[in-house]
């Protein structure tokens, strides 16, 4: 599994969705699997066969968010020292006459409607490392792109 990028409070949103299902959420499989066992035989029995598969995708969606905690870095400050552009930064650039703000995230929180771009998009991994004054020119899925740095945050 790659690294991740998360906020402080994306990463407690998946530390607590994943104490929930380690506890509400095995209990009322814990629960649904009794209730079917107690209907009789097994090998055909239909609510027991459903419980298992919600079971499986339970401990699968708990395994994959265990995984995300493991492996990921919890964004710290917004700028750094330096003045350049790092996963946090908040980048207000001109783009073909336009002003542009991007917050650089990581992949999992990425909304580009909403201005926040991850760091592996083709904009974030240009502007990673530039500094106030900087132009990038990228290519993107819509086409070719000019920035010229305006402010870091």
């Amino acid at each position: 599994m790659k690294h991740a990028y998360l906020t402080k409070e994306r990463f407690e949103e998946i530390e607590k969705e994943v104490r929930e299902l380690k506890t509400d959420g095995r209990r009322r499989i814990a629960e649904r699997l009794k209730q079917a066992k107690d209907l009789g035989d097994l090998s055909e029995n239909f609510d027991y066969q459903t419980a298992r598969d919600e079971q499986a995708n339970l401990e699968q969606r708990i395994s994959q968010l265990d995984d995300i905690l493991r492996t990921s870095s919890i964004i710290t400050s917004a700028g750094s020292a330096a003045g350049m552009v790092k996963i946090g930064s908040t980048v207000t650039a001109e783009r073909d006459r336009d002003t542009v703000t991007y917050t650089i995230t990581g992949s999992s929180e990425a909304q580009p409607g909403r201005g926040l771009i991850s760091n592996e998009s083709p904009i974030g991994r240009s502007l990673l490392g530039k500094r106030v004054g900087d132009e990038v020119h990228v290519t993107t899925p819509r086409g070719a792109a000019s920035l010229r740095i305006l402010s870091i945050t």
